[in-house]
C-alpha cells in the first residue's frame, strides 16, 4: 500500500480502534510524540511498538522534540534534563572546541535516549539567527546569533544525533529567528530584505543543507511572497531547493498552528504539499481533524518517496557507547564553564 505524505500523532498512549482503522487506511508516512505520550519508559515503548506493527515497517519515522532546554518532551525523573542549546553558545564564545565537544556527546545522550525507546527522528538542531527585538519563540534554543558559530555547533548536534542512530531534521528553514510573533499563535511577517536575508538568516541553512531532513518555517517573508508564508509558499520552496541548495526532505511545521486557522483543513495539506514540501506534519488535533486534513494529503511518491527513504537510510546502528563516561565528560566540560547550566539537571534521571 502506498505511503501518504504526511505525519500525524496519537491521541493518548494507546491507539484507539477508530485510530488503528484511520491510520491503516491512509498509511501515514510517520508519526510524532509529544510529552503526554512520554510518562515513563515502558509506556513509549509500548506505543511504538504498536505504531511499528500497524504500519509493518521497523525503520518507521516517530518523531520527537528533544532539543534540550524548554523544549523537551522526556523530562525527568525518568529522562535527563539535558542543556539548552544557549548554554553552549555562551561556551563557544570562549572556547569553541570545547563546546564542539561538549555538543556533540550531548546530542549523543540524547541519541541513546531516543534509540532505546524506538524513537528514530530528533526535531533538531536549529540553524535559526536570533536577532535583538525578535520574539522569544526561538531564544535560548539557538546555538548563537553568528552564522558560523551556529553552523559549526549545529553541524555538532547533527553528527552527534546520527552516530547514535538517530535522524535528525534541521529547523526552522528559511529562519525564524527574525520573527516577532510565534507562529503557534499568529503570521509571523519579516519585511528584511533579501539581500539582507541572503547576508544573515539564510548563510547556515545553505552550509548545513546536506541534512537528511528540513522543517519549513510558518514565516511570511514579504520580500519573498507578500502572500503566503514559507510553507505554504512555492516561490520559498523554490529559493529553499534552488538558493539554499537544501534537496533532502522537506516536512513542514504542523498544520495544527493559529497561523493556519483561517485557512480549511484539507487546504492547508493541499497547499502545503503543492508548494513543494515533501511532507505535510499535523497534530495535537482530534481524529475527525485528521480525517479532514487527510483529505488534501497525496501519496508519497516519485522524488519526494526518494528523499524520504534516503532521509531514513542516513543513519546506521550506533556503534558502542558508554552513556555514564559520555555524562560524566558532559557534566565536566559543563562544570569548567561559567556560565554553566546547572549541572545537576543531568543527574536528574534514572535511565542509565
Amino acid at each position: 500500500m502506498n505511503l501518504s505524505a504526511a505525519i500525524y500523532d496519537t491521541a493518548g498512549t494507546t491507539l484507539t480502534a477508530d485510530e488503528k482503522a484511520f491510520f491503516k487506511d491512509v498509511n501515514p508516512f510517520g508519526y510524532i510524540l509529544f510529552a503526554r505520550h512520554c510518562p515513563d519508559p515502558e509506556t513509549v515503548k509500548r506505543l511504538v511498538g504498536e505504531l511499528k506493527d500497524l504500519s509493518g515497517r521497523n525503520r518507521l519515522p516517530i518523531l520527537i522534540d528533544q532539543e534540550g532546554g524548554r523544549v523537551a518532551r522526556l523530562k525527568p525523573p525518568h529522562w535527563y534534563k539535558y542543556p539548552p542549546a544557549g548554554t553552549f553558545a555562551k561556551m563557544a564564545k570562549k572556547d569553541k572546541e570545547k563546546a564542539h565537544r561538549a555538543v556533540h556527546i550531548n546530542a549523543r545522550l540524547i541519541a541513546h535516549d531516543l534509540y532505546s525507546l524506538g524513537i528514530t527522528v530528533n526535531c533538531a538542531p536549529l540553524a535559526d539567527l536570533p536577532v535583538r527585538g525578535a520574539h522569544d519563540i526561538i531564544g535560548d534554543r539557538a546555538f548563537g546569533t553568528e552564522a558560523e558559530q551556529v553552523v559549526y555547533l549545529g553541524r555538532a548536534m547533527a553528527a552527534g544525533l546520527m552516530d547514535g542512530g538517530i535522524v535528525p531534521i534541521l529547523k526552522h528553514i528559511p529562519g525564524h529567528g527574525r520573527a516577532t510573533a510565534d507562529s503557534h499563535d499568529e503570521v509571523p511577517v519579516v519585511t528584511e530584505s533579501l539581500e539582507m536575508l541572503r547576508a544573515t538568516d539564510f548563510v547556515p541553512f545553505r552550509m548545513l543543507a546536506n541534512l537528511p531532513m528540513a522543517m519549513t518555517a510558518h514565516v511570511l517573508y514579504t520580500a519573498i511572497d507578500d502572500k503566503n508564508m514559507a510553507t505554504l509558499s512555492k516561490t520559498a520552496i523554490d529559493l529553499i531547493r534552488n538558493e539554499l541548495n537544501f534537496n533532502n526532505l522537506l516536512v513542514s511545521d504542523a498544520l495544527d498552528m493559529k497561523s493556519l486557522a483561517h485557512m480549511p483543513l484539507e487546504d492547508r495539506a493541499k497547499q502545503t504539499l503543492a508548494a513543494g514540501c515533501d511532507i505535510a506534519l499535523y497534530c495535537n488535533s482530534t481524529l475527525a481533524q485528521k480525517q479532514q486534513l487527510a483529505r488534501g494529503v497525496t501519496a508519497l511518491e516519485g522524488l519526494s518517496l526518494e528523499r524520504a527513504t534516503r532521509a531514513m537510510n542516513a543513519v546506521k546502528t550506533p556503534k558502542n557507547f558508554d552513556p555514564v563516561e559520555a555524562r560524566e565528560t558532559l557534566v565536566q566540560l559543563l562544570s569548567d564553564n561559567e556560565d554553566a547550566y546547572d549541572i545537576g539537571h543531568i543527574h536528574a534521571g534514572l535511565i542509565n
